[in-house]
């Protein structure tokens, strides 16, 4: 039986779905040991993983890396972490959770807004080389280069 918990372990060995959800190594590396990890968890194995961490801002909470085993994708996993996470911030005082992605990404702009976010800012070139990314990333077919911003109102 699947339930989220708050994983404690070695953030190392969630680096492949770290990997799922960011295709710079780099960027990855610099935020993977940042505030808290949720996981779903099936027994001992791990579906997916959230992390979030506070902005610096009063109230603001960031969703900054989310990923589900591709096996056990479209089964309701990215959902609940969601869901855990809004109730985690919330009980922090949290007024906004925030997200980004790239826009190319209609999976996951798709995925973000059924959750209930809403697009506010956009970040024309964020994925380039000197930000971390390889050249020329196709999602879907789309050139990886702008970022779009989204929030939940807690």
């Amino acid at each position: 039986m699947m339930h989220i918990e708050t994983y404690r372990g070695d953030r190392v060995s969630l680096r492949h779905l770290f990997a799922l959800a960011d295709d710079s190594e780099s960027r990855i590396s610099a935020y993977i040991g940042l505030g808290d990890i949720l996981v779903a968890r099936d027994g001992d194995g791990i579906l997916g993983h959230l992390q979030f961490v506070e902005t610096g801002n009063a109230g603001v909470f960031e969703l900054k890396s989310m990923a589900v085993d591709t096996k056990h994708q479209r089964g309701g996993i990215g959902s609940r972490l969601v869901a855990a996470a809004v109730a985690r911030c919330r009980s922090r005082g949290g007024r906004r959770l925030i997200v980004s992605t790239a826009t190319a990404d209609i999976g996951n702009l798709g995925f973000y807004q059924r959750q209930g976010f809403r697009m506010y800012r956009i970040v024309q070139d964020a994925f380039r080389p000197e930000t971390g990314y390889p050249e020329q990333i196709l999602i879907d077919g789309v050139p990886l280069r702008d970022q779009v911003f989204l929030e939940f109102r807690l």
